[in-house]
Parts: structure tokens; C-alpha cells; sequence
């Protein structure tokens, strides 16, 4: 039986899906806001299973540090043994300034 990665979120992270809620509800399309969301949540979900799916966030070179590219949305994430530490989910355009 495969032992699942353990996940967790950064307080940035959580801050990142507040303001992706906050933006869609001052938009009048708060439904849009929550679904993207879930996608996103279901997509972290999927390292539990593979954590080494993402790749390396290119403006480091980091092998610990990856990201998932979700269009419109960056999920950056921590990679070490055992477990997925969720740093950062950004509208894809923007650039990574600190892990």
C-alpha cells in the first residue's frame, strides 16, 4: 500500500485562495471565484499521490521548490521527504520573487 505525501498549506498560500475568492465576489461573480477554487484545490490534491509532478520553478532552480502551472494560476509548492508544504498560488503571469 503507497503511503500518501502529507499537504499543507502557508498562511501565504491561504491568503492567495481569500483574495481569489474576494476578487471574483467584487467582480458580482462570486460562483466563478469558488470554482476556480475547487480546481485548484483539487489539483494540489493530486500530490498526495505524485509529488515530484510539478517542476522546478524556474526563476530558482531549486529541486525542492516546484509549482504546478494550472492556467491562469501558479501553485508553488516545497517538496521534501514525506510531505508538500502549498507556498504561494498566483495568477501564472506573475514572477516568483521569494520561495
Amino acid at each position: 500500500m503507497t503511503r500518501k505525501t502529507a499537504i499543507s498549506f502557508a498562511a501565504s498560500a491561504l491568503r492567495d485562495l481569500e483574495d481569489v475568492l474576494e476578487y471574483y465576489r467584487e467582480q458580482q461573480a462570486p460562483q466563478a471565484g469558488e470554482k476556480l477554487v475547487a480546481q485548484v484545490i483539487k489539483d494540489i490534491e493530486l500530490l498526495g499521490d505524485q509529488p515530484d509532478m510539478g517542476r522546478v520553478v524556474p526563476e530558482f532552480e531549486l529541486e525542492y521548490l516546484r509549482e504546478l502551472i494550472r492556467p491562469p494560476f501558479r501553485i508553488v509548492y516545497r517538496r521534501d521527504k514525506g510531505k508538500v508544504r502549498i507556498v504561494r498560488i498566483w495568477r501564472s503571469e506573475r514572477l516568483v520573487v521569494s520561495p
